[in-house]
Formats: structure tokens, C-alpha cells, sequence
């Protein structure tokens, strides 16, 4: 039996993930593996099974028969949100993680790892950074997902017939997105947004649709170690989105410009202000710089092969607004 076996597939991507694959008809089963159950899912479908797991701990095996050579294990678990985790909640989760992935493949001799890291390990990329290019990780999420790959391809190394794709994914927006991008859409709608220093730093982004074609198109491949950059090609930078934006969805309030460290200081008085009467707010000073800090990533791999990218920014919003209108009510 063909099977996926999906760790933290009950996230954002897996959705996207399982149901392209479903309609392709390329696997027999698909097993989601997770610490919460499926949200995405209003119900699942037949060939999909969830297993509560958590991935720091030793995994169940799998009891049914497998096709080693043609199953695949996708790793998409992760704790990745910054701020809201202490330091060694990224070590935990994402290196221990690993080493029971990896645990669970050999045991059941899985031949095939498809694993999700992120353009972190690059740090700050005012200059475009290819996959070819020095990592410089900033951050503990950004160091833990270094030493995740590492540990991947440490599994790869092992054997000759084995096969590990990395996929550095930029930041990820589509229908139902739960992120910075419809955060963005949001802020522009209300007339809240405020862009930047201008706005000219450049912040890779990828549709959710297009990366789930760049996922096939990989796998399509005979390369036993691939890694490679997701993000749209060309990119706007943070102004040309907010522009772009503003047009497609005819939102007419304007934007404001101001410097980082205005910015911050306005979202750290927020954050106060929001604690003294016992709420939550999302206007946080960690994601005001996070918003100025440039992530130039060119996706050199795809460009390189081939591969067609069908969602400029200004495309996927017109395919995101004809497939989730009321995302934009």
C-alpha cells in the first residue's frame, strides 16, 4: 500500500497537501500524525486517518502493509511562531522531532522523506539569497530548522536508495489563511496599516497553491537529495504588495509610512495597554521589526528546472478571491 504519512498534518499546508494528492489518486492512504486533530478538515475522507501524536516523543508504529519504496513521510512538524515560544520549545520540538521521524522511517524502512524547513536559516537577506547561499540563522527557530536538515540528511547518507527533499518555504498566504499576509489584507481594509520605513524592504511570500505544485513537481524528479527555495518569481516588495492590494480588492484608505523604531515603541505601548485590561493583541513589537526584516529568497532550484509559476501576487489574489470570497467580506 502506497501510504503519506503526514506529521503535523493538521496544520494549513497538509490541507492544501492531502487534498491535491487525493485528486491526483498517487497514493493508496494518507495518515496524519499530530498533537491536535485535523482543523482544516470539515470531515475527513475516506483514505485519510488521523493518529494523535506528539513528535517529541518515541512514535507508534505503523501496523499495516507498506510499500517502502513508494510511501513517503512528509515532516511538517514544527513550533514556529515568533514570539510565543520560549527558547528551547524550538530545540524540542524540532530536533527531537526529527530524530523520531527519522526513528519511525527506519523501523518501518521508509525509503522517502519530504521535509518542511523554512527561509530562516538564511537570517536577514537584503541581498537575494539562493539555495546556494551561506545560511546565517538569527533566530532559535531559524537555527532549529539548520539542525533539523541536517539531521535529514544525515538519514539520506545512510543509504544509497533513499530520497530526502527540503523545502525552504517563504511566508505562506492563501484561502483560509491564518497568517501575516490576510493579517496584511485586513489591516488595509480597516485602514490600520502602516508601512515600514516605506516599504522598499523586500518580503518573500508564496501562494499555498503554487507551492503545493512545486511539492509534485519535486517528487516528480529522479534526484535522490533535493533542496530548494519556495517563494513567487518575480517578488513585489512590501509597498508594490500593499499597492497591489489596495487595487484588486478596491480598498481605498490610505497607508501611512514610519520608521521601525516608531513603530515599535507604538506596538510595545499597545502591548501594555492591552495586558492592563486582561487582552490579547496581535500588534506585537517582535512582529513590527519581524515586518522590516528583508527575506530576498529567489527560488534558483524551480527557476533552474523548469518549473512554471502560475501565482504572481497579483493572480493568486484574483484565484484566492474566486475560490474563498467571504475570506475578503
Amino acid at each position: 500500500m502506497k501510504i503519506i504519512f503526514v506529521f503535523g498534518g493538521s496544520g494549513y499546508i497538509s490541507y492544501f497537501l492531502i487534498n491535491r494528492l487525493i485528486e491526483l489518486n498517487l497514493f493508496d492512504k494518507f495518515i496524519i500524525y499530530d498533537i491536535t486533530p485535523p482543523k482544516y478538515f470539515n470531515i475527513l475522507p475516506s483514505n485519510v486517518e488521523y493518529i494523535s501524536c506528539d513528535v517529541r516523543n518515541e512514535i507508534q508504529l505503523y501496523k499495516e502493509s507498506i510499500d517502502v519504496e513508494k510511501s513517503w513521510i512528509f515532516n511538517l512538524a514544527a513550533i514556529h511562531r515568533e514570539p510565543g515560544h520560549d527558547q528551547k520549545e524550538y530545540f524540542d520540538t524540532n530536533i527531537k522531532g526529527v530524530k523520531n521521524i527519522n526513528d519511525f522511517a527506519e523501523k518501518l524502512k521508509i525509503k522517502n522523506i519530504f521535509f518542511f524547513s523554512s527561509i530562516a536559516p538564511y537570517g536577514k537577506s537584503l541581498i537575494e539569497r539562493t539555495e546556494k547561499s551561506e545560511l546565517y540563522p538569527e533566530t532559535p527557530y531559524g537555527i532549529s530548522k539548520v539542525m533539523a536538515e541536517l539531521l535529514h540528511k544525515n538519514w539520506l547518507s545512510k543509504d544509497s536508495s533513499k530520497r530526502l527533499i527540503i523545502v525552504r518555504p517563504s511566508v505562506i498566504y492563501g484561502p483560509k489563511d491564518p497568517g501575516n499576509v490576510y493579517r496584511t489584507i485586513k489591516a488595509l481594509k480597516k485602514g490600520f496599516f502602516v508601512l515600514p520605513n516605506g516599504g522598499k524592504v523586500i518580503k518573500s511570500y508564496g501562494y499555498v497553491y503554487g507551492l503545493v505544485d512545486s511539492i509534485i513537481f519535486t517528487m516528480n524528479k529522479t534526484d535522490r537529495d533535493i533542496t530548494y527555495n519556495y517563494s513567487e518569481n518575480p517578488l513585489l516588495n512590501l509597498k508594490e504588495m500593499t499597492v497591489t492590494i489596495k487595487k484588486n480588492l478596491n480598498y481605498n484608505k490610505p497607508t501611512l509610512s514610519m520608521p521601525v523604531s516608531i513603530l515599535s515603541f507604538v506596538a510595545g505601548v499597545f502591548q501594555i495597554g492591552f495586558k492592563l485590561i486582561g487582552k490579547k493583541s496581535d500588534i506585537h513589537p517582535t512582529r513590527v521589526r519581524k515586518a522590516s526584516f528583508p527575506t530576498n529568497i529567489r527560488p534558483h532550484y524551480l527557476i533552474e528546472n523548469g518549473f512554471v509559476f502560475n501565482y504572481g501576487f497579483e493572480k493568486s489574489l484574483e484565484h484566492w478571491k474566486s475560490i474563498e470570497p467571504n475570506d475578503f467580506q
